[in-house]
């Protein structure tokens, strides 16, 4: 549940910071008093878009911050496992925005930034807003199927998994036969200079490297002669009469000598000597074996030189180094067997799209087996539902009408909910027939069936009772109220009959100092809901009677919240 809400310079809010409970929470206020602003609010936290606008005028960063404690089994911890959060059940989650006057945002989890993508992610599983907006929904025949599916996840969900995964290797066949078919004409033309290009290369017989290493053999010939010379000059200065190692060993038994007399001395010396004279020898020895190694070879010069001019040549046509070539013969290559077996392949992606096709066939048909069988029990659940807000006499159907000359990746059903509000009425699509009290009731319908199955903690409602009054208000009041069994529920309302119901009441209003105009919320006290019910029922003019229909209001309301 969200435990508390931190707001600061959003819109004409300055700051608020509000603590929430269990059960069903309003916001009331007079119209344009502020009270989207904390839907606003949490629509940040859950990871909806920011915008400039929305940073109070005059201020550098609009912040919102919210507290929420969750079960540790909840889906958000799976979610922000894999963004690398460990769930911890002593934990609680906090969730931080910031928008700059110039609109960028920020986010953090517990105090870890992430993108808005991530944000998102997590909201989805924390916060559901619906909106006024959301009503259209209801009009869109697309959306229809994914609450079909969403409700019949069990039974769909593995025909519709094992569905779309062929469904994209179905995609994949086709999309690499029409492409064979498209560019089999230009293959042809090129297939003269691919045959051309793989002889040229493949005659080269070209090996990774060994570009450097014939130049590295090409600068040891081209050098031979000063390389011999200079090996030879040094083995000679190194055993040449009183120099060299002739001398060091001279002096070296020269210090053996005369070490016992002052070996604490001496001694280091001669070891120092001894160690130099058998690292010179060994150097000696090396530059003899490496002056004998050199060879003189023309022929051999010439063989490298020749060599490296067709690598040369081959560079400039196919890649800026042997690997380069090699890969691009092994492209070209593959480009040739496909043109050369082209009808061949033409022939296998056909018989395996064909067979592809029938095997989506038969899947679509137990997919749409499958929604058959889930749209009587939705439109049971949805019927039930709607009988508690006092339309008893609809006729609810979720219509699966399959097409088996389309097939679509979500298989070949058109799924579309039809309505008969009124006895006597064919059924037919929400948008011919459904008033604005009507949806919003269908909707408050779905959204109660929904959250017992997605486990969001915080369900918002944006004025779902616009449009409707009386026995249909008090009815939808219920419904809030009994939802809020399962999760947290938070409405904006205008009617008493569903303030009434709440188990916490906020009263949204504006001030001014004369200068600057000031959003506050205050969480209202139970004589302060007798007041802001009262301003409810009766307007401007709060009377002794308006108070009392409050008060008696609030009774009934806690009674009939006790038998819920």
């Amino acid at each position: 549940m969200l435990l508390e809400l931190s707001i600061k310079n959003l819109a004409v809010v300055e700051q608020v910071n509000l603590v929430f409970h269990k059960g069903f929470h309003v916001l009331t206020g007079e119209t344009g008093a502020g009270k989207s602003i904390i839907i606003d609010a949490l629509s940040l936290i859950a990871g909806g878009r920011s915008s400039a606008d929305l940073v109070r005028y005059g201020s550098e960063k609009a912040e919102i911050e919210a507290l929420f404690q969750i079960e540790h089994s909840h889906p958000a911890w799976e979610v922000l496992a894999k963004q690398g959060f460990e769930p911890d059940a002593e934990e609680h989650l906090i969730i931080r925005r910031e928008i700059t006057s110039q609109g960028k945002s920020t986010s953090r989890i517990n105090g870890q930034l992430v993108n808005l993508s991530s944000l998102k992610e997590v909201g989805d599983c924390l916060v559901n807003i619906h909106g006024q907006h959301e009503h259209q929904s209801l009009f869109k025949v697309e959306q229809h199927m994914k609450w079909l599916d969403l409700y019949g996840e069990k039974e769909i969900g593995p025909v519709k998994l094992r569905y779309q995964a062929l469904y994209d290797e179905y995609v994949k066949t086709r999309k690499s036969l029409n492409e064979l078919l498209e560019t089999s004409k230009q293959a042809l033309q090129m297939l003269d200079l691919y045959r051309f290009q793989s002889e040229e290369i493949a005659a080269a017989k070209l090996k990774s490297g060994e570009d450097e290493s014939l130049a590295e053999e090409r600068r040891k010939l081209a050098n031979a002669e000063k390389l011999f010379q200079s090996a030879a000059d040094a083995y000679d200065l190194l055993y040449s009469g009183n120099k060299g190692l002739d001398a060091i060993g001279k002096a070296l038994h020269r210090l053996q000598d005369i070490a016992a007399l002052d070996p604490a001395v001496l001694q280091p010396v001669v070891e120092q000597v001894q160690s130099a004279y058998y690292q010179l020898e060994d150097a000696a020895y090396q530059i003899r074996d490496y002056r004998d190694s050199i060879e003189f070879n023309p022929a051999r010069l010439d063989e490298i030189e020749e060599r490296l001019d067709i690598i040369s040549g081959l560079r400039r046509k196919y890649g800026a180094n042997i690997q380069d070539i090699l890969d691009y013969l092994g492209k070209i290559q593959k480009e040739l067997s496909v043109i050369e077996n082209k009808d061949d392949l033409i022939r296998d992606l056909q018989e395996k799209e064909a067979k592809q096709k029938e095997q989506l066939r038969i899947l679509a048909g137990e997919l749409s087996n499958a929604r058959q069988a889930v749209s009587d029990r939705l439109a049971s659940a949805i019927m039930t539902e709607l009988r508690d807000l006092h339309m008893e006499r609809t006729q609810f159907r979720a219509q699966v009408a399959p097409d088996e000359n389309r097939l679509s990746r979500d298989g070949w059903d058109q799924v579309e909910f039809l309505i008969s509000a009124n006895p006597g009425e064919p059924l037919r699509s929400l948008n011919k027939i459904a008033s604005g009290g009507e949806i919003s009731r269908v909707m408050l319908a779905l959204k109660a069936i929904f959250a017992r199955m997605d486990r969001i903690p915080v369900l918002v409602f944006d004025e779902v009772d616009t449009g409707v009054s009386g026995r249909a208000a008090q009815a939808i009041a219920e419904k809030l109220s009994a939802l809020s069994g399962s999760c947290q529920v938070f409405s904006i309302t205008h009617l008493p009959q569903v303030a009434c119901m709440a188990d916490a009441q906020y009263y949204i209003y504006k001030q001014t100092d004369g200068n600057r105009t000031y959003t506050m919320v205050e969480d209202l006290s139970d004589q302060g809901r007798v007041q802001e019910l009262a301003r409810m029922l009766g307007g401007v003019e709060v009377t002794d009677k308006t108070l009392q229909h409050a008060q008696e209001m609030l009774s009934m309301a806690a009674e009939k919240k006790s038998r819920i």
